[in-house]
């Protein structure tokens, strides 16, 4: 079983590091300081159990798992932490345990007996909705990752089975549905077309065409978008200073 350890701690991570050298059948393939680079270590090795503190700097531990839960294989998550403050948000974000530290290692053992059933179940296993939105989104490039702050995106196209991210830095394809987007990202993005969102913020002008056709005018896009008929009412209306 190949495990990724996710401190920021040094000291923490070595005590993990000595607990799971215990068992046998446990291979610790990568350590982390940060959730970007549990992200990035995931990304790369694949593996079936991240043990992921949650207070870390940058992308915390809960981000991390939520973004993880999207992964393809979906690694289990044990969050490892000081604090027990944050249990129901932990479950919130699928982890499959929560650890308290200093762990035990009767406590880390039951995790593992918790983590084979869920990769030896997790090809059917539902994958549990965020708790909150998310604030950056994660592009694979070649077995590494991009992450996009959500503030920066443009607009969201839908191409095939991916979503094309329009964003101040340029473009890139993330593998998620335009409409689990638009239920995680309700105040933030709105739909112009059946496969387009826009940020709200960055609507300028709803601009009529002499063919009779409505386009929006974003900030920072230099063309217009096409606005398909049965959306514009429902932008006039959400958006009525446009």
């Amino acid at each position: 079983m190949k495990v990724v350890i996710a401190d920021d701690e040094p000291f923490a991570r070595e005590r993990l590091r000595a607990l799971l050298a215990e068992h046998a059948e446990v291979e610790v393939v990568a350590e982390a300081a940060n959730g970007v680079e549990a992200l990035h270590a995931c990304a790369e090795f694949k593996p079936d159990v991240v043990l992921l503190d949650i207070a870390m700097p940058g992308v915390d531990g809960l981000e991390a798992a939520r973004h993880l839960a999207q992964f393809e294989p979906r690694p289990a998550v044990v969050f490892c932490t000081a604090y027990d403050a944050h249990a129901l948000s932990a479950f919130e974000a699928a982890a499959i345990d929560y650890l308290m530290k200093p762990v035990r290692a009767e406590r880390l053992a039951s995790a593992l007996e918790r983590a084979r059933t869920f990769v030896a179940g997790r090809d059917h296993a539902p994958v549990a909705a965020a708790a909150q939105a998310r604030r950056v989104l994660c592009a694979r490039l070649r077995g590494s990752l991009r992450l996009i702050p959500v503030e920066d995106i443009l607009y969201l196209q839908a191409d095939e089975k991916y979503v094309v991210v329009h964003h101040t830095r340029g473009q890139d394809l993330i593998e998620e549905s335009l409409r689990s987007l638009e239920e995680e990202f309700p105040a933030r993005f709105i739909r112009i077309h059946r496969n387009c969102l826009v940020a709200r913020a960055r609507l300028v002008e709803l601009r009529r065409a002499p063919a009779g056709q409505v386009h929006a005018v974003l900030r920072d896009v230099p063309e217009p978008l096409e606005i398909s008929r049965r959306c514009v009412a429902s932008l006039k209306q959400a958006l009525p200073q446009l």
